[in-house]
């Protein structure tokens, strides 16, 4: 008896408990077929856009894969935060409403471990699909395009960016689900969060543009706004990025006033203050 007391007790290293909860959600994810619907949905996007974007090469002068990276960074600024929202909403208030997020907690993790395992977990799949779909599309382009090497590093930093983008809206997730009751009700707010982000900010900016005709707004502010959006950041850092930004509609003409290390710099910060403000949230959880 007093020989095993006197032996030393294993204890759990911060870094491998947060990988053991890592590899739970994903195993947890993966039976929700998350994995399978993420890598199905951005797949066939991809090779429809792929197979779909040949028209406009002839004319351009650019290779396939520009302009099928041109199309998928559109695919990807609606596709890529709804799924990270899909994914994330549920992570906070569902295990709050099952309970199984007080059984978790009794466990000597602390809370930024849970939110960083589920972030990992989450992050893994959405990098799996993107790698999957936008792969698929390239090796398509390369197959019926000779010239289509040219448009690997435009679609190496499609990739990255995407993840940064999912990144963002996971946070986002996450801090919805922290703030919400039940899990309805922290759904209808990621839905409405995907519309004012991704569809209805656009059509403001739009609208006063118009309405501003030219002036200071249209030059001064309307950049900055488009950078304060996590969705415009990434559109407008990829087309300027990008060989084909003749291509592209929407945002295109301000990519070119924006410099692109403006707009990366976007990028790469939102992801941080997303997780920043899903920390705090989930702090404040009462199980």
């Amino acid at each position: 008896m007093s020989l095993a007391l006197s032996l030393p007790q294993p204890r759990v290293l911060p870094m491998s408990a947060t990988l053991a909860l890592t590899a739970c959600e994903f195993r947890i994810a993966f039976r929700n077929r998350w994995l399978a619907i993420a890598v199905g949905l951005m797949g066939m996007f991809a090779l429809v856009l792929s197979a779909a974007g040949s028209g406009p090469t002839g004319s351009l002068g650019v290779d396939r894969l520009s302009v099928t990276v041109a199309s998928l960074t559109s695919l990807s600024v609606y596709l890529v935060p709804l799924m990270a929202l899909l994914m994330s909403f549920d992570a906070v208030a569902g295990e709050v409403e099952r309970g199984t997020l007080p059984l978790l907690l009794t466990y000597p993790v602390a809370r930024a471990q849970v939110l960083l395992a589920k972030a990992f977990a989450h992050l893994a799949i959405l990098t799996l699909a993107l790698v999957a779909g936008f792969g698929a599309a390239g090796v398509l382009a390369a197959l019926l395009d000779p010239e289509a090497a040219r448009g690997l590093p435009a679609l190496l930093r499609l990739i990255v960016t995407s993840v940064a983008l999912g990144a963002t809206f996971l946070g986002a997730g996450y801090a919805i689900s922290a703030r919400s009751r039940r899990p309805s009700g922290a759904a209808g707010l990621a839905i409405g969060l995907w519309l004012v982000a991704v569809v209805l900010y656009d059509l403001g900016l739009l609208a006063a543009v118009v309405a501003d005709n030219g002036g200071v707004f249209t030059m001064k502010v309307f950049p900055a706004l488009l950078l304060a959006n996590p969705a415009d950041a990434f559109r407008l850092y990829n087309l300027a990025a990008s060989q084909a930004t003749s291509v592209a509609a929407g945002v295109s003409a301000a990519a070119g006033a924006v410099p692109p290390w403006v707009s990366l710099a976007s990028v790469l910060a939102w992801p941080v203050l997303a997780f920043g403000a899903a920390l705090l949230s989930f702090r404040k959880v009462v199980p």
